[in-house]
This record gives structure tokens, sequence and C-alpha cells, in this order.
């Protein structure tokens, strides 16, 4: 019986344990990309790093590949409170505060660092008129640096789009860019884009290197062309509501996690690009093209910038060309 009893309290004990070290506060953290793309395994690395610095206190469940919606179901579940935090693009930001897109402009960027800098000074000022519609913006992380691929033919110029079918994000400066470029845009959430690629239903898509190697579309596309049309940032967002329950000494500790993430997501992505294309080149299922003709398709795009000056702000396109 005393043995019984014994082990019965050894139970309770256990029980009260775990219960003392439970979370006080859960969040769930949901984005489209495969585990394996660097921003997911930069979702887990922040998991981890907000863990640590809240000592427990606050959890971050990461819920990847589109899990708990498509990108805009997420931002739009920050606004009504359904979704506690989510990465997502600046381009389909852009919907909901279209200053925000100003980012995924052709060419805009002149090279990685200059992206970053941008981001972390004049992208995060322009985001945060978000706050009133119930969205804060912690960080900027990377998707990467975009390009075409497709099932016709390799792209060395403006003209060799003629006529594809391209997929491309729910943003007028994408589809209007498509257009420029003598190309057919159609938008698609990402979760449907293997598909239709694989039954032809579009005839290619444009994406950074992550996501053609982790979500496998150089399996379903013959030629990858190396046009480094736009930078796609990842902008880390939480819920208004849910930030402004949390204690100030919770949310010192998740913006502190979301900048130490940021630069370690960057650092990942820097790493591993070549590495995706070594490994898609070592498939033999797609053909690689550098030869691009980069001028030509920056001539070609600039009425885009034009279009969209007034909607985005000709004051912030000319704050981020500036930044040095």
């Amino acid at each position: 019986m005393k043995k019984f009893v014994v082990a019965g309290l050894a139970v309770l004990l256990a029980i009260a344990g775990t219960a003392a070290f439970a979370a006080e506060f859960t969040l769930k953290l949901g984005h489209i990309a495969d585990p394996q793309n660097p921003y997911a395994q930069g979702a887990v690395k922040f998991s981890e790093l907000v863990k640590e610095k809240t000592g427990g206190a606050v959890d971050v469940q990461v819920f990847p590949s589109s899990q708990l919606g498509n990108q805009r179901d997420l931002i739009e579940g920050l606004t009504f409170g359904t979704v506690d935090m989510t990465l997502t693009s600046t381009a389909v930001l852009g919907n909901f505060l279209p200053q925000a897109a100003v980012f995924d402009l052709p060419f805009i960027f002149r090279d990685i660092p200059h992206a970053y800098h941008a981001l972390d000074t004049v992208g995060m000022e322009i985001c945060k008129p978000l706050e009133q519609r119930g969205i804060k913006v912690l960080s900027m992380w990377e998707n990467g640096v975009r390009h075409m691929t497709n099932n016709r033919n390799p792209i060395r110029k403006p003209e060799d789009m003629k006529g594809l079918k391209i997929r491309v994000m729910e943003q007028p400066i994408y589809i209007e860019m498509m257009k420029a470029l003598g190309a057919s845009p159609t938008p698609m959430a990402f979760g449907e884009l293997f598909t239709a690629m694989q039954q032809g239903v579009v005839d290619g898509q444009e994406n950074p290197a992550a996501h053609i190697w982790t979500s496998r579309f150089f399996e379903v596309q013959k030629y990858i062309s190396l046009t480094a049309h736009t930078y796609s940032a990842e902008p880390l967002l939480i819920s208004m509501g849910v930030w402004n329950s949390l204690p100030e000494k919770h949310r010192a500790s998740i913006q502190e996690a979301a900048n130490e993430a940021r630069d370690w997501q960057r650092e990942l992505c820097r790493k591993l690009e070549n590495e995706f294309w070594d490994n898609i080149r070592a498939s033999g299922k797609s053909e690689i093209n550098d030869d691009v003709d980069k001028a030509a398709f920056m001539e070609a795009t600039k009425p885009v910038w034009t279009m969209f000056e007034d909607k985005l702000g000709k004051g912030n396109i000319e704050a981020i060309v500036n930044v040095k």
C-alpha cells in the first residue's frame, strides 16, 4: 500500500511540475513555405529564441505549408484575431497597405546589402500604419531574389516571355510587370502552384531559389532563368490584439527574438542559395540559364515604376533608392 501511495505522489508531483512550467501564452505562427525553406527554419529558430528569452512563458507554435491558410488568409486572420502571427510577402501585404508593396518594384534594390538596410530603416517606417489595421511588423526577414521558370524556352531577354502564362502573387505590381514583359500573368495561391504547372494550367512562375528547390518546382519546370527581377522580403507579423495582451517584458523579449531570428535567417539564406542551385543542377531536371540581359529587363519594366508612383508614394521610392 505504501508503495502505491509513494507512486501516486510521484505522479502528482510530476503533473504539478509540468503545470508549473507550462507556457502562460501560446501563439500560433502560420506560413506557406515548406519546412526546409530558410524562412521556415527561421520561424523555428524564432520560436526557440522566444522560449529561451521568456523563460518558457511564451510558446510559439509554427504551422508551415499553408496549414493555417494562404498568405491573404493569414494576414486577414491577424486583423480578425483568428491568427496570432505569420510570415508573408510584402507583395501580398501590399493588399492591406499599398505602400508596403513598394519593395516589390522590379530592380528597386542595387544588391542584397541595400535591400537589408532599406528594409530595416525605411521599410519599418512605411509599415507602421499597419498597426491601425491590427497588424504589427516585428522585423523584415528574407524570402530571396526572384527568378523566372517555365516549360517552353529559356528566357534571356524580355521577348522570350511573350505569351507565357506565368503564375504571380495576387499583387497588381507583379501583374503589370508580367504584362510589361509580354507575358500573361495568372494570379494564383502558392499552394495550388505545383499542380498547376504539372498539369500545364500555367507555363511557369517566378520565385526565389529556396521555393524552387524546397517546393520541388524544378521537377515540373524545364527552364530556370536567373532574371533577378525583384527581391522578396518576408516580414514577421503579429496581431496587435495579441501584442497588446502580452506583458511588456514578454513584448520586449519577442521583439529581441524577432531581430535575432531575422539576422540568423538572412545568413542562412545567403549560405543555402548556391547549395539550392547546385542541387537543382545535379538533379538534371531543370536547365539553369544565367545568360540574361538584365539591362533589357530593367528598361522593359521601367513603366511599372511610373504606373504605381502615386499609389506607393514617390517619396517612399526615392527614400529606398537613396539608402546607402
